[in-house]
This record gives C-alpha cells, sequence and structure tokens, in this order.
C-alpha cells in the first residue's frame, strides 16, 4: 500500500512561534521545515534539540521528538541522542551567545569527532533575549547595551573554526533569501559527518546596524563563483571575508568516517536496541580484564 506524501503542514505543530514580527528565526524555521518535507522524513526519526534564547524556541514549532535544554548544551544532549540511538536524524539548534559563547566548548570538540548531526546556528550578533548586549558574533567597535563605547573583543568566526576544527559541511545561509537556505539545510541533513549551517539571521529588535539591507548589499553566493567545496585552503580564504563581502553557501564539504562509523560500541547497532545483559556477566568479563 502506497503511503500519503508528507505534506510541509505535518511537520508543524499547532504552538505560534513566539518571535518578533520580521526576525530572522522565522526563515530558518521554514527552512528545516522544507528541507524535511522534501526528504520526506518521518516526525518519530526526528530530534530537535536546543538550548537557550529567542532561536531555542525552535523546538515547540516542529513536529518531532525535542528537548529544550540549558544554556550552551544543545550539541552534548544532541551528541547523547545520537550515540544512543544513531538511526536518528538528529538537529541541534540554537543561537550565536548559546553556540559561539558558553557552548563553543562542545561545538569545537563534535567538530574534531565528526558526529554526524546537523547544527544550525541563528546567528544575529546580539544576545537577543537578554534585550541585546553584545554576543560573541558581535564586530569589533559595536554599541550594544553591554558596550555602549563599542565593543573590545574581536568576534568568533564560526565559519573559521569549524573548518581547522573538522567539520565535514560547513555552510552559512541567510535568513532573507529562505529558497537558498532551505537548499543548504536540506544539503546539511543529507550530509554524513558534522554539518554547521550558520545562518545571518537579522534581529530586527536589538540590532540595527546588521538588517536585512545591510546584508543583501554584501552577500554573494559562493556557487555563483565556482568555489570549489572540496579544497579546504580556499574556504579558510572565503571564511575571512566579511564587512565589504559576505559569503554565503557551501564553503567546504567532505567525505570522512564518522565518530560512529568507529566506535566499538555501535557496531552492532544502536544502543538501544542491544539487548541489556541483566546476568552480570559482562561486569564479571570487564573485573577480569582490569583485576
Amino acid at each position: 500500500m502506497e503511503t500519503e506524501s508528507k505534506k510541509i503542514s505535518d511537520y508543524k505543530t499547532n504552538t505560534t512561534p513566539t518571535w518578533c514580527p520580521g526576525c530572522g528565526d522565522f526563515a530558518v524555521l521554514r527552512g528545516v521545515l522544507s528541507a524535511l518535507t522534501e526528504l520526506q522524513i518521518n516526525s518519530k526519526d526526528v530530534v530537535v534539540v536546543s538550548g537557550i534564547g529567542c532561536s531555542s524556541n525552535i523546538t515547540g514549532f516542529i513536529n518531532s521528538y525535542g528537548f529544550h535544554g540549558l544554556h550552551g548544551r544543545a550539541v552534548p544532549v544532541a551528541s547523547g541522542i545520537r550515540f544512543g540511538n544513531h538511526n536518528l536524524k538528529v538537529i541541534a539548534t540554537g543561537g550565536d551567545g548559546d553556540g559561539y559563547g558558553i557552548g563553543l566548548g562542545h561545538f569545537i570538540h563534535a567538530m574534531r569527532r565528526n558526529i554526524d548531526l546537523t547544527y544550525i546556528v541563528m546567528n544575529n550578533q546580539v544576545y537577543g533575549l537578554t534585550t541585546g548586549q553584545a554576543s560573541p558574533t558581535s564586530d569589533k567597535g559595536m554599541l550594544t547595551k553591554s558596550t555602549p563605547t563599542g565593543s573590545l573583543e574581536v568576534p568568533v568566526n564560526p565559519i573559521a573554526l569549524g573548518l581547522i576544527s573538522g567539520a565535514t559541511y560547513i555552510s552559512r545561509g541567510f535568513s532573507g533569501d529562505p529558497s537558498h537556505l532551505a537548499m543548504i539545510t536540506k544539503n546539511a541533513l543529507t550530509h554524513k559527518g558534522f554539518s554547521l549551517v550558520d545562518v545571518l539571521s537579522p534581529c530586527v529588535t536589538y540590532n540595527k546596524i546588521q538588517t536585512y539591507e545591510w546584508f543583501r548589499e554584501r552577500v554573494y553566493k559562493l556557487e555563483d563563483e565556482k568555489h570549489n567545496t572540496r579544497n579546504l585552503d580556499s574556504a579558510i580564504k572565503k571564511a575571512h571575508e566579511w564587512d565589504v563581502k559576505i559569503p554565503i553557501g557551501v564553503f567546504y564539504e567532505a567525505n570522512q568516517a564518522t565518530y560512529e562509523d568507529d566506535d566499538p560500541g555501535l557496531k552492532n547497532g544502536p544502543l538501544v536496541e542491544q539487548p541489556l545483559d541483566n546476568t552480570g556477566n559482562m561486569s564479571k568479563e570487564i573485573m577480569k580484564e582490569f583485576i
């Protein structure tokens, strides 16, 4: 019997998004919903994990399993879920403060392990939920509530970090181009390995500098320049372009073994499907090996 194709409405919940009108996160949500629809992934096979922030509310708007966790901890929770059942499609989500601030260590270590999950970061260069303080990606000199004379810090470059840390799919989208963002998101979900989708997602309430208009004057698509996504050196060079010209699209992609491929504990299938040793034989074998 032929099953009916899923529509985008099948992946929506009845919860109305609470973001400010015009927030770039709406396009990110649409991109995820469109990607799931194109790929026809069953909702029961998807887990969306988030941390804390405006962007992290996205788990409530997607009809899938979800986990709304602690600030900066989306990636380790998503990694644990992936190790527990690597048949699941695991998506971690968050903002620039959540992922590139308190969660930065988790971000780097998950990339160097090449864990097979997708991390979507809604990057608006401010802390939106707490009303507009400087974030890790705020430009140096940016005036915010917490930096009234201008930020003194050099911003984190997530694309460059991803390239040198071992992620195997590194991309950037722009909420002002939702179709392009949906395409990047779909490719990230089908990639085997750690996939980063850094999204330029304007905060219309607290960031009056990096607006939709500001980005539209600067962004260009890497594919239009025939960028070679297999060339790491070229990708690193593109990662450092900012302000005058800002590239979006896929910076780098590679086919490499994932953490799950090499972990001996996962060779026999997902942990949730492996039998429990209720006899105590396993613990006895472990004790014999180490004592």
